[in-house]
C-alpha cells in the first residue's frame, strides 16, 4: 500500500452517504455531526438512536437496501454493513464514480481511514495505522490525551487571537515573523505578548 497523505478535510455542505445503521454505523454517523456534512443514511434496519436522529432532522434516513443511485453527488461513502459482498459492491461502484469510500474494518476497500483523534478545541491530533491496528491507534490516543490536557483548548484559541493581532499590526515584517515563530513557545509567547501590548500603547501597532 502506498503511503497515506494526512490531511484534514472540510465536509461542510458536502453529501456523505452511510450504508448501514447498526451500532457501528451509528458511531460513524455520530462522528460526522460536527463537520457540517449532509448525512444520508440507507439501511434495512437502524438503531433507535439513528431513528431518533432521522426524526429530528439531523440526518436523512431511508430504510431500504443500497442503490447505485445513492452515490450521485456524494463526496464520500462509509459502509458499515455486515456483508462483505455489500462492501465490495459499494466500493467498486464508488471507485467508478470517483467517490471516496471507507468499508469499515476492510483496509483494502478503503480510500481513507478513520483516525483515533485527540481533540482540544481547535487542536486536533490524529493517529492512524492505515487500518492495520486500530487498537494501537487508540492506545496512543489515550497517551496523548494525558500529555495534552483540556487546557490546550483555551491556549490554542488565545494563540489564534494573538496571531491575528500580530498580522494586523504595523510592526516590521521581520518582527512579525519572529513573533509568529515564537507563538508555540509558552515562555516566549508571554514575553512577546508584553512587547505587542507595549507597542500598541505607544502607537506602533494597530
Amino acid at each position: 500500500m502506498a503511503n497515506l497523505f494526512p490531511m484534514f478535510v472540510k465536509l461542510t455542505g458536502k453529501r456523505v452517504l452511510v450504508v448501514g445503521a447498526g451500532q457501528v454505523g451509528e458511531a460513524k454517523i455520530a462522528g460526522l455531526f460536527d463537520t457540517g456534512a449532509k448525512i444520508h443514511v440507507v439501511a434495512l434496519t437502524a438503531t433507535e438512536i439513528v431513528q431518533d436522529w432521522a426524526q429530528s432532522g439531523q440526518i436523512i434516513f431511508e430504510q431500504r437496501a443500497f442503490a447505485v443511485s445513492d452515490l450521485e453527488e456524494a463526496f464520500a461513502v462509509i459502509v458499515a454493513a455486515r456483508s462483505r459482498e455489500v462492501g465490495e459492491f459499494v466500493f467498486l461502484e464508488a471507485q467508478a464514480r470517483g467517490v471516496l469510500c471507507n468499508v469499515v474494518d476492510v483496509p483494502e476497500l478503503c480510500d481513507f481511514f478513520y483516525p483515533a483523534v485527540v481533540r482540544r478545541g481547535d487542536l486536533q491530533i490524529a493517529i492512524s495505522t492505515s487500518g492495520q491496528s486500530p487498537s494501537l491507534a487508540q492506545k496512543i490516543r489515550q497517551q496523548l490525551e494525558g500529555q495534552f490536557g483540556p487546557g490546550y483548548a483555551d491556549w490554542v484559541a488565545r494563540l489564534g487571537e494573538t496571531r491575528r493581532e500580530i498580522l494586523r499590526s504595523t510592526l516590521d515584517p521581520e518582527r512579525k515573523r519572529f513573533l509568529l515563530q515564537s507563538l508555540a513557545d509558552r515562555e516566549a509567547l508571554q514575553s512577546e505578548l508584553t512587547y505587542v501590548t507595549d507597542a500598541k500603547a505607544n502607537g506602533e501597532a494597530a
